[in-house]
């Protein structure tokens, strides 16, 4: 039986390479990167301020700016085959310590003491690292919480509590919905994907006193827990959710939300900024917050997740990706976003000294998300205990591919194509089947 209890927990900080260094750097020496992305929001928006990392150490960027479920699976299939297509990579925390252990991807354990490796959150430094090394920095992090609106929750004479139950979610919901006026009481991600519909359903499964594995790898999907899970998420959605929830995902509910479609969103907290800014939300004006609902079972139904840069190994550009990511994951880019478009659009979750900053205090989700990011523990994430490190996701090499083939079954069931008894059945039977073959039993 393979054991993996060793991932970890931390966070993320502060500093660019100083102009005069850079230009040093730049001249004959400059490269171009080619660096592969996510398509959300606060990865489009560095994309538009590339040029100043341009004009400071001369190299260029060229993006490929994916769909998240694309995205896992180019880089994914580079770094397996090592086809080097990419100079600099987005990953997360599931697969930063799995491809750092295996070799896959270079240290980043000789930044500056400009840039400062200590002042990132240690929940986020320890997600991103293995054996103790750093292998991806985090542009941002993120937990996942209620973004809800206050005019609609006032208008059904309810209140939401700091830490709401499932059970207060769900009349809430049912309470705000409006299908007259086009308003779902909720939206949440159905879409099939280990890290779309998968990870939230995972999550929420916590809080259910559900898990994926007992401690000899056994599947769990044929448990009261998963039924009860499955069965409140469907219930909740097809009377308070948008029409056709099981194929959206994280883009097309904060589309929703900002449209003032959805009464309730539980999402990452990293939304807050786009649900907030009243350049792209209907609804700016009228967003609260409050912890991820729970059953009353000591777990809550947030996660713990950063996107992060990384740089593949075997790359001949080693030395200008390091530069682009001391740059992007740096203090000094969170002052660039804060002076052209305000404290609330910046990159968030990663660098303690940003919930330090007394300008980022007074951003109204700022304690949220942090609060939310503190209770996350991916090291103890189920009521029962499991063999596993993570909260969305199991930290093994298999689950990528298990947790895609389960979320497929799952968004079936919400679909309506066939019932949540069935889908569970054929999870607990793939995932029995892949874990057998992989050796854990």
């Amino acid at each position: 039986m393979k054991s993996i209890k060793t991932l970890g927990l931390g966070l993320l900080a502060a500093a660019t390479v100083s102009l005069t260094t850079s230009v040093a750097l730049a001249g004959s020496h400059s490269k171009t990167l080619t660096i592969a992305t996510v398509n959300n929001g606060d990865m489009i928006r560095m994309q538009k301020y590339t040029d100043d990392f341009t004009a400071k150490t001369g190299h260029k960027v060229e993006w490929v700016t994916l769909e998240e479920n694309v995205l896992r699976q180019r880089v994914t299939t580079d770094i397996t085959t090592k086809g080097g297509a990419f100079d600099i990579m987005t990953i997360g925390m599931y697969e930063t310590p799995i491809w750092g252990k295996n070799g896959w991807l270079v240290p980043l354990n000789d930044l500056s003491a400009e840039y400062n490796v200590d002042d990132i959150l240690p929940a986020m430094r320890g997600g991103l690292s293995h054996d103790g090394t750093l292998y991806a920095a985090p542009f941002y992090g993120e937990s996942s919480m209620i973004m809800y609106r206050t005019d609609l929750m006032e208008k059904a004479g309810m209140e939401m509590p700091k830490a709401p139950t499932w059970d207060f979610i769900a009349k809430a919901a049912a309470a705000m919905t409006d299908r007259d006026n086009d308003i779902n009481g909720i939206c949440l991600r159905g879409k099939a994907g280990w890290g779309e519909g998968g990870a939230f359903i995972t999550a929420m499964s916590n809080s259910f006193g559900a898990r994926w594995f007992d401690e000899n790898w056994n599947a769990q999907f044929d448990t009261e827990e998963w039924k009860n899970t499955l069965t409140a998420y469907k219930t909740m959605m097809d009377a308070s959710g948008p029409a056709g929830y099981a194929t959206n995902g994280f883009n097309e509910n904060l589309s929703l939300f900002q449209q003032g479609k959805c009464g309730m969103w539980i999402d990452a907290t990293v939304a807050a900024s786009f649900v907030t800014n009243p350049n792209d939300s209907t609804v700016a004006d009228k967003v609260g917050f409050a912890l991820a609902p729970d059953t009353g079972l000591g777990k809550r139904s947030n996660w713990l997740w950063a996107w992060a840069l990384a740089i593949p190994a075997g790359t001949q550009k080693e030395a200008a990706a390091k530069e682009f990511i001391e740059w992007a994951t740096g203090t000094g880019y969170i002052e660039l976003v804060a002076e052209k478009e305000g404290w609330a659009n910046v990159p968030p979750g990663a660098r303690t000294s940003l919930y330090e900053n007394p300008n980022y205090k007074e951003v109204p989700f700022a304690q949220m998300t942090l609060d939310s990011i503190l209770s996350a523990d991916p090291n103890n994430s189920t009521v029962k205990p499991s063999p596993y490190v993570g909260i969305q996701f199991a930290a093994i090499p298999e689950f990528a591919g298990i947790a895609t083939e389960v979320s497929q079954e799952f968004s079936a069931a919400y679909a309506g194509q066939q019932t949540i008894e069935e889908a569970l059945a054929k999870a607990q039977a793939i995932t029995n089947d892949a874990m057998e073959a992989a050796g854990y039993k």
